[in-house]
């Protein structure tokens, strides 16, 4: 038996898959009915311990294909029933040999319905992937007691600037734990990327003579980045175009005077709707985040909201009203999930092209 207890003192049961060991982490769900492989790799969930709505997950397998990131900085997976035996003409192995290989633990077996209504009601939990139930009191205090979730972002960013080699634009990308599909659907437009560090400077990136400047999705709390990475944003939106995603977007709100807070249990699935407001247009979209940008603290002067969460009227998307610079939360580069939005990634490039013309016309 394997056991996930919870800051509260509640314990669930169930039987262990992946690796044999005990972590500690923030639980959260997905709503995802697929896409099990992107969403373990996806480094957004670091520190996490990540519960699959959908009753049965594995079913498919693994390929490399579809990993999001390396060495994903999950910290286990709680699901109802992993396939112990899937199959799909693409895979290579099976989740549970994939966990044990990376070193996550998993849980199956567990009502992960009667959890999800929990959290809902309650709000995201820290809990603990333990292989005794006993002391489950200290274990409690211990999850009450320390932190976990802060640091995140240094650890799932990049130590090391590397390149994405292509032929047209230059991006520079800064990596708060970027996912992999990012970096395809910049690949798909041909664009010559360079990742750097989060910690990289408006010198150090307007040096490479950046087309654009991406900031990616990434785990964590946002109001970690006020200080340096939000200075650098102010710097680098006056000189070329910039687009956020996801963690992207909260930091850029912050550099242009916003708010972030805390949601209760956050959005993470992949069929949340999205409005744009110009339009009145509703696409679906792939999210994954515990932290939103608060629409009371945005200044109007140089912020405008472009995008809002149909169910909870959630700020999605925001718009510089001086600089070529915009973010949206969810993320338009799917994988998995709807492409509804992939057309976004087209809007950036044409921002570039159309600064790029202005400057050989000035």
């Amino acid at each position: 038996m394997r056991y996930l207890i919870l800051e509260d003192g509640s314990i669930y049961a169930g039987e262990g898959f992946g690796r044999n060991k005990e972590t500690l982490g923030e639980v959260v769900f997905t709503t995802g009915m697929t896409g099990y492989q992107e969403a373990i790799t996806d480094q957004s969930y670091a520190n996490q311990i990540l519960v699959f709505t959908n009753p049965l997950i594995g079913n498919y397998g693994i390929t490399l294909a579809d990993y999001e990131s390396l060495e994903p900085g999950i910290k286990g997976v709680i699901c109802h029933q992993v396939a112990n035996h899937p199959t799909n003409w693409r895979m290579q192995t099976t989740l549970p040999k994939f966990l044990d290989h990376l070193g996550i633990p998993g849980i199956q077996g567990i009502d992960t319905r009667a959890w999800v209504k929990k959290i809902r009601v309650h709000g995201t939990l820290r809990g603990k992937i333990a292989n005794s139930k006993e002391d489950a009191e200290k274990v409690a205090q211990e999850l009450t007691a320390k932190d976990i979730t802060r640091g995140t972002i240094q650890q799932a960013s990049t130590k090391m600037p590397y390149p994405v080699p292509g032929s047209k634009r230059n991006i520079v990308v800064v990596d708060f734990g970027i996912k992999h599909s990012i970096l395809r659907e910049l690949s798909k437009r041909d664009c010559n990327c360079i990742v750097l560090p989060y910690t990289a400077t408006a010198e150090e990136i307007l040096s490479l003579y950046p087309d654009g400047v991406l900031l990616s999705n990434g785990p964590g709390d946002p109001e970690e980045m006020v200080g340096a990475t939000t200075e650098m944003i102010r710097e680098v939106e006056k000189r070329v175009p910039l687009m956020g995603i996801c963690m992207g977007h909260q930091v850029f709100a912050l550099a242009n005077g916003a708010k972030t807070y805390k949601m209760k249990f956050g959005h993470r699935g992949f069929n949340h709707p999205v409005q744009e407001i110009a339009t009145g247009n509703i696409g679906f979209t792939a999210q994954n985040h515990g932290y939103a940008v608060d629409k009371n603290s945005i200044d109007k002067d140089n912020l405008m909201i472009t995008h809002v969460e149909v169910n909870d009227g959630t700020v999605e998307g925001l718009k510089h009203k001086k600089y070529p610079a915009f973010s949206v939360q969810f993320h338009p580069d799917a994988t998995p999930g709807p492409h509804d939005e992939d057309s976004l990634f087209d809007y950036f490039m044409q921002m570039i092209d159309q600064g790029k013309d202005a400057k050989r016309h000035a």
